[in-house]
């Protein structure tokens, strides 16, 4: 073989066979997974409703399927590496395409939650295998630069489409639409994602399973017996179980990955100060970011009266906060470096979420909007600084963990939050009917908006936490553009 054959199908290996159709692909695949975090969120009140769930298990509708998503996600970013990015990208939308049309067929709470949870395994093989993919079919230089940006638009403003889609569904047709509409899309991508991308080349390895089941199960028990104190008591014996099982598993997956050979999350990725800081504050904003979307989206339509349809047009405000405080973030920090925007934007946060805590039963959208655009602004400057803390100096073959993970404290985050949030709204909102002696429309309103109120007080607290951390333990005065390379690997996709 000559060098110029040679060098010609090296170029073939590195392009995808058709550019265009490749990017279409990848970002539909993106937009479904990154869409079906918020789709569901406008759809509660009425899942509520029809499949007769209790306040508690409501909440599953979010976390079965943000614990599985974020517990596997280095798992499936693994599998990626070691099978085939093309392979295990299709097997992840399979699988999420075969829970989401089992979910519209759900007739209880138990078999959505569990369909729930399938889909987050889906996502969570199918996202950062998708995500490596444009490293495999796009060369080097403006054409990656650009397949980027186009899977950074679909990851900013899948939120936006999911909450306007999700109300047009819920309003026009039916909650079950929210399921079967990933099928006829994954479809789509399955057929032509073997004619459109390059199989990548895979590694000699093995996966840490044992570390995937016992980090995954032992967050799944510890929300499961959080969730479980708000139904029945603390001292229930399902709670005790639930919450030792969950100690014993998280003990079981530090001590796996300390023996581990190729371990899962190598626990030395947090020996530096920044980076651990980093991840300590993106759980702090996952919690206040899942728990605004879940307690919002039910004060809109169960206490102000709003339609699906409304209050996704009513978050709007939201997503396009954070996309606009993210560009703008990301533009500032190589002008005036992170320690600014890692200080406002938790800040911003922090007095937006207290200043929600002052609606009322009979409080007008504009008493939401005004605090709903400065938790936006917050959020938004957030995720650009921590991202590339948590990336700077790090090895390049660990530049795929350490965003990755970030992604992973933010699900992490926002279900453990919603779990005990969520725990805290349903006690406050009972004892506060019972302080009332009524249980009047009126009461009841009041009463269900003392519970989100209090959730709020708390959440701010956690968004509190957030700027403490940014202040005692980040110690980075400057990040200049140069520093990072737009790579992929190196990137985290922040799910709105």
């Amino acid at each position: 073989m000559s060098n110029v054959e040679a060098l010609e199908l090296s170029h073939s290996n590195t392009e995808g066979k058709h550019l265009g159709l490749a990017l279409a692909v990848i970002s539909c695949a993106q937009l479904m997974i990154v869409l079906d975090s918020t789709v569901v969120n406008v759809a509660i009140p009425t899942i509520h409703t029809a499949l007769h769930f209790s306040q508690a298990n409501l909440e599953w509708l979010i976390t079965a399927y943000s614990l599985t998503f974020g517990g596997l996600l280095l798992f499936g970013g693994r599998t990626g590496d070691l099978y085939g990015k093309r392979r295990m990208f299709m097997i992840g939308i399979a699988v999420f395409a075969l829970a989401s049309l089992l979910g519209g067929f759900a007739t209880n709470d138990l078999w959505l939650i569990i369909t729930r949870g399938l889909q987050g395994v889906g996502g969570a093989i199918a996202a950062p295998t998708a995500l490596s993919l444009i490293a495999t079919n796009f060369s080097e230089g403006h054409q990656r630069n650009r397949a980027m940006g186009v899977y950074a638009a679909m990851s900013g403003g899948g939120g936006a489409v999911g909450l306007l889609l999700g109300g047009i569904l819920v309003s026009y047709v039916s909650w079950r639409w929210i399921f079967f509409i990933n099928v006829p899309i994954a479809a789509v991508v399955l057929f032509l994602a073997p004619r459109a991308l390059n199989e990548s080349q895979t590694t000699s390895g093995r996966l840490d399973v044992p570390g995937a089941i016992t980090a995954t199960g032992g967050m799944l028990s510890l929300v499961y017996g959080l969730s479980n104190a708000s139904d029945h008591s603390w001292s229930s014996t399902a709670t005790i179980i639930s919450l030792v099982a969950a100690a014993v598993l998280l003990t079981s997956f530090i001590f796996i990955e300390t023996r581990s050979a190729e371990p899962l999350m190598p626990l030395s990725i947090f020996k530096n100060r920044n980076r651990s800081g980093s991840y300590a504050m993106m759980l702090c904003v996952g919690i206040a970011l899942f728990s605004n979307f879940y307690f919002l989206t039910q004060y809109l339509q169960n206490v102000l009266g709003y339609s699906p349809i409304r209050t996704g047009v009513g978050f709007l405000p939201m997503t396009v906060g954070i996309v606009f405080a993210a560009m703008l973030s990301s533009r500032l920090v190589g002008r005036i470096g992170i320690r600014i925007p890692l200080l406002v934007g938790p800040s911003l946060a922090t007095i937006g979420i207290l200043w929600i805590t002052r609606i009322t039963p009979t409080s007008s959208y504009f008493d939401v909007l005004g605090p709903l655009v400065v938790i936006a602004l917050g959020m938004g400057f957030s995720f650009v600084p921590l991202t590339l803390t948590a990336v700077s100096g790090v090895k390049p073959h660990e530049a795929g963990l350490a965003s990755a993970l970030l992604n992973t404290m933010q699900q992490v985050g926002g279900a453990l939050g919603l779990a005990v949030l969520a725990t805290i709204a349903i006690d406050a909102s009972k004892a506060k009917l019972l302080a009332l002696h009524q249980t009047t429309t009126a009461a009841m309103k009041l009463a269900t908006t003392h519970g989100y109120t209090t959730a709020f007080m708390v959440s701010a607290v956690f968004a509190f936490t957030g700027l403490l951390i940014s202040i005692v333990v980040i110690r980075v005065p400057m990040i200049m553009p140069g520093e990072l390379e737009l790579n992929p690997e190196a990137h985290a996709t922040v799910n709105n």
